[in-house]
C-alpha cells in the first residue's frame, strides 16, 4: 500500500476511505498523482471525495468500496472482471501532467538497446500494479484501487503486467498469456 494510514471512516453521510501520508515522506508527491488522474479513471476507481493537506498530513478521501480482492486462480469467476477492466482502462488516454512519467522512464534500468524503449511508448494511462489487493470485485465488476503510480505507456502493458500475477496465481505462462489476450465476446 502507498500510504502511512489507510482507514475507513463511518460518517452520518456513509463510509469513506481515507489513505493518507505524512506531508514530510518522501512519497507523499504520489497523493497529488492520484487526486489529479482519479477523474480521468472513473468509474474504474472509486470517486475522489476530497483531499486535506494541513501542512502535517496529506490525505485522500475516497468513496468507499465494499468488495474483496480479486481471485486471480485459475477458472476464478474474477478473471473474466478482471480483463474487462483492463480493456476499458487501455482506452483511457493519460492525462497531460509533467509529474505522469512514461514507462520508459519506469524502465529504463531494464531496456538495454534505446530502440526498444518505442515499444513502450504510448499515451494510455496506466496503472501497472495489478496485485490482486489492488483489484477489487464490487457488485460483479472490477474497481481498480490504489493509483499512486500512474504511467504514460502502451495500452498492451497492463494486460503484460497482470499475466506476471496470473503465473503466481497458479496459471501456466500460455493460459496468462491468453487472458491477457482476452477480448470481449
Amino acid at each position: 500500500m502507498n500510504s502511512e494510514i489507510a482507514t475507513t471512516l463511518d460518517t452520518r453521510s456513509g463510509r469513506i476511505f481515507v489513505k493518507g501520508m505524512n506531508t514530510d515522506h518522501p512519497r507523499v508527491w504520489t497523493q497529488a498523482r492520484e487526486a489529479t488522474i482519479n477523474p480521468y479513471v472513473a468509474p474504474l476507481a472509486p470517486r475522489l471525495l476530497w483531499r486535506i493537506n494541513d501542512g502535517t498530513w496529506d490525505l485522500l478521501g475516497f468513496e468507499h468500496l465494499d468488495g474483496r480482492p480479486a481471485d486471480y486462480h485459475p477458472h476464478s469467476d474474477d478473471l473474466p472482471l478482471v480483463a474487462e477492466a483492463i480493456i476499458t482502462l487501455s482506452g483511457v488516454r493519460a492525462p497531460v501532467d509533467p509529474e505522469l512519467k512514461h514507462i520508459e522512464q519506469r524502465l529504463a534500468d531494464y531496456i538495454d538497446n534505446p530502440d526498444d524503449a518505442d515499444l513502450l511508448r504510448g499515451e494510455t494511462l496506466l496503472h501497472t500494479d495489478w496485485h490482486p489487493d489492488n483489484v477489487l470485485i464490487v457488485d460483479h465488476a472490477a474497481r481498480v484501487v490504489d493509483w499512486a503510480w500512474p504511467t504514460h505507456g502502451a495500452a498492451w502493458i497492463d494486460a503484460a503486467c497482470w499475466v506476471v500475477w496470473l503465473i503466481s496465481a497458479g496459471h501456466s505462462p500460455a493460459d496468462a498469456e491468453q487472458w491477457a489476450a482476452y477480448r470481449r465476446p
